[in-house]
């Protein structure tokens, strides 16, 4: 007996002396990691139209919201402690959700007011947001999004400080629900910050930015310098003496953008001045795919179509020019990257975790060209050219791909003009930096425009209820007579997709759901308001000096337990540089 209680002490003395122990030397903070995490990110709102997966690898390292998803896809607690079915009845079916103990990275505690407003912002029916689909399922929420409900109507409610109560239309499936709680647009918010500095500003400048992730943006000097820092109060009890590397190793993760391109990115990492290169330059990308990281992402590179433009109004029209397309010889120029062969990549759900929409609706589109009879279909429609231009975000991996689609293009008798979108000068504060393909987008002011479709969530029915009026999310025109509903950013609409979509929404069990979105994306590529060219990998090189990145199901990166080998004997020149 005495030598178990022996053991037991031991084990006890252990697991203590591993909960204190720490990475950092003396009393400094710990690394600071040179890298290059991706493409400069201009807005930290993670409720932004995500068109870039830029913006989600960024987004992840700044802010958590109730859930996780694991590198299987499933979702794991993040903020939320626990929660239990508070109401089950025929009347009503409810939630309540207890939150972690953690903090802004101004200190505040994360509440669930923070929620509550995050959710009902997103919800408002005079803000465009395709997010807005993940939260349907909530008591009132669609009616709300379409101008029929007050916005305090919304079933969610802070119940007490650390408490959120959630009430939804029906009983749901939470398997799903909070699935889509991982979606980084659901993060909590916080109302003060976004009061005081307004929406066009706040998410801009790192001095205005509050932050609730494991990172925050600590300089912000574009085109030169990202910086991010490591939230002092991530989880840790301020009530004990925690040491500041306990749920974060790195100090600070640095990118230099004002050492130039992609090339001049990947000499640092040769040379070792940077340990992590997370984009790779495209003509290096052949050559050095087998040193590279290589990870399917839930993105689709996506060339949506202003279905109003004239030109491009007749859907033979838009599937001769998908049809002009080789998506091999595309993912070929990219490297990291697979023949799109539908709108939904393969990652995502179709009835439940493990199962996978694309294997399950097969191949939609061809993966190489067919330029006959893509020119047939022209003749079909009475088209034999025209003129349009394509925008994309002027990046050597865009423009590259937008090139060669642009050239196949013209091989069909149209003339492409490339609008190559660099970053602007915001027109409130001229020290801030806008983000100007975002607003070409927002605006619809484009004639074909490129996008990385990040999917929001490993359900399919939030990217497919986009194309459909009412769930597109985009709200209301309040200045309309009828208070007409806004559609797809494409101005595409059609009824018989509607209706598949309300079918989705409606059905009575997930075979039946999975059936009808389907059907939904099998019309939606019938009628090509949307152009889907590859599904996208992420590739990153890493040094043999760092160690501890993991990702997520989305495919972005976890950096929290990062290490650097023998990290001050960087840190002098580094800090000195920076």
């Amino acid at each position: 007996m005495k030598k178990v209680v022996s053991l037991v002490l031991v084990a006890i003395m252990l697991s203590a002396l591993l909960a204190g122990c720490t990475t950092l030397v003396g009393d400094d903070k710990g690394a600071i990691i040179d890298m290059y995490i991706t493409t400069e990110v201009y807005n930290f709102d993670p409720q932004v139209s995500i068109t870039d997966t830029a913006m989600l690898k960024v987004f992840s390292l700044c802010y958590e919201g109730l859930t996780r998803l694991d590198k299987n896809g499933k979702w794991q607690n993040a903020l939320m402690k626990n929660y239990v079915i508070d109401k089950d009845t025929d009347e009503e079916f409810s939630i309540l959700i207890y939150l972690k103990n953690s903090y802004w990275t101004d200190g505040r505690t994360v509440q669930a007011p923070d929620f509550a407003y995050s959710w009902k912002r997103l919800l408002d029916a005079n803000i465009k947001n395709e997010a807005a689909s993940l939260l349907y399922d909530l008591k009132n929420a669609m009616a709300i999004k379409l101008g029929d409900a007050s916005i305090d109507d919304l079933g969610v409610a802070a119940v007490d400080t650390y408490t959120l109560k959630v009430t939804f239309e029906k009983k749901v499936d939470l398997d799903k629900f909070f699935e889509n709680c991982s979606s980084v647009a659901l993060s909590p918010l916080r109302e003060d910050v976004i009061s005081r500095y307004g929406d066009e500003l706040w998410a801009k400048k790192g001095t205005y930015i509050i932050t609730n992730g494991p990172f925050t943006p600590k300089s912000i000097d574009y085109p030169n310098l990202l910086r991010l820092e490591r939230s002092p109060y991530y989880y840790l009890d301020r009530n004990k003496n925690e040491n500041l590397d306990k749920y974060v190793i790195p100090y600070r993760l640095l990118t230099d953008y004002f050492r130039g391109n992609l090339n001049t990115q990947l000499d640092a990492f040769n040379e070792g001045s940077i340990f992590y290169l997370g984009e790779i330059p495209l003509d290096k990308r052949a050559e050095l795919k087998g040193d590279a990281v290589v990870s399917d992402m839930m993105a689709t590179h996506t060339y949506v179509i202003n279905t109003k433009n004239e030109l491009l109004s007749d859907p033979k029209v838009r599937e001769a020019l998908s049809l002009a397309i080789d998506r091999e010889a595309v993912a070929e120029i990219l490297t990291f990257a697979k023949p799109a062969t539908g709108y939904i990549p393969t990652k995502v759900f179709n009835t439940s975790r493990g199962t996978s929409f694309r294997e399950a609706n097969g191949d939609i589109l061809e993966t190489t060209q067919d330029l006959s009879r893509a020119k047939s279909l022209l003749s079909q429609a009475g088209v034999s050219g025209g003129s349009f231009t394509l925008t994309v975000r002027n990046t050597e991996a865009d423009v590259a791909v937008a090139e060669y689609v642009a050239g196949e293009w013209k091989k069909l008798g149209f003339d492409v003009t490339l609008n190559k979108v660099r970053a602007g000068r915001n027109q409130t504060e001229t020290d801030l930096t806008d983000d100007t393909f975002e607003l070409i987008y927002d605006s619809g002011d484009f004639d074909v425009i490129a996008i990385d479709m990040t999917m929001l969530s490993p359900d399919p029915f939030s990217a497919l209820s986009q194309f459909a009026v009412k769930y597109s999310g985009n709200g209301v025109d309040m200045y309309s007579e009828n208070y007409d509903l806004y559609p797809h950013i494409s101005g595409y609409s059609s009824e018989e997709y509607d209706a598949l979509i309300e079918a989705a929404y409606n059905a009575a069990d997930k075979e039946e759901r999975a059936e009808k979105l389907g059907e939904a994306e099998k019309l939606l590529l019938t009628d090509f308001p949307v152009i889907p060219i590859v599904f996208l990998q992420d590739a990153y090189l890493i040094s043999n000096e760092l160690s501890g990145i993991s990702e997520d199901y989305y495919g972005v990166k976890n950096f929290n337990r990062v290490q650097l080998k023998d990290y001050m004997t960087y840190k002098a020149a580094t800090e000195e540089a920076k």
